[in-house]
């Protein structure tokens, strides 16, 4: 039934500003409306609303990701933008942080400001 509908995705945000900041600034997200409830952003057609709320409390898993044709050139640039890759224990990540999974895909995480994990992906 909701497989003719566009998808639209959600994040928490305890700081609108430095979230928009973030997402607009760092990651090149066009914002399409910004008020006391949400910020969202065009993740190239898919809607992104970083809510809004008084406390939060990210989970400890990856809350968003966007699959890349270049991990290394979306690194690179996230990395001169100021981007921080995660390391994980137990995963053979390679110096910048790129993991390669035994399916061939390659995948880094990064933290946006209010500690949502974000993933690129090159499959």
């Amino acid at each position: 039934m909701l497989g003719r509908h566009n998808l639209m995705a959600f994040v928490g945000t305890s700081d609108g500003e430095r979230a928009r900041a973030f997402y607009e600034g760092t990651l090149g997200l066009a914002v399409t409306s910004d008020d006391g409830f949400a910020l969202a952003v065009d993740a190239n057609g898919t809607m992104l609303r970083i809510q809004k709320v008084g406390q939060f409390k990210p989970h400890p898993f990856t809350a968003l990701g966007w699959e890349v044709r270049d991990i290394d050139g979306v690194v690179a640039r996230l990395e001169e933008r100021g981007v921080t890759f995660e390391r994980f224990s137990g995963m053979d990540q390679d110096e910048r942080g790129i993991w390669s999974a035994p399916s061939g895909a390659r995948v880094a995480w990064f933290k946006d400001p209010d500690g949502n994990t974000l993933s690129i992906t090159q499959l």
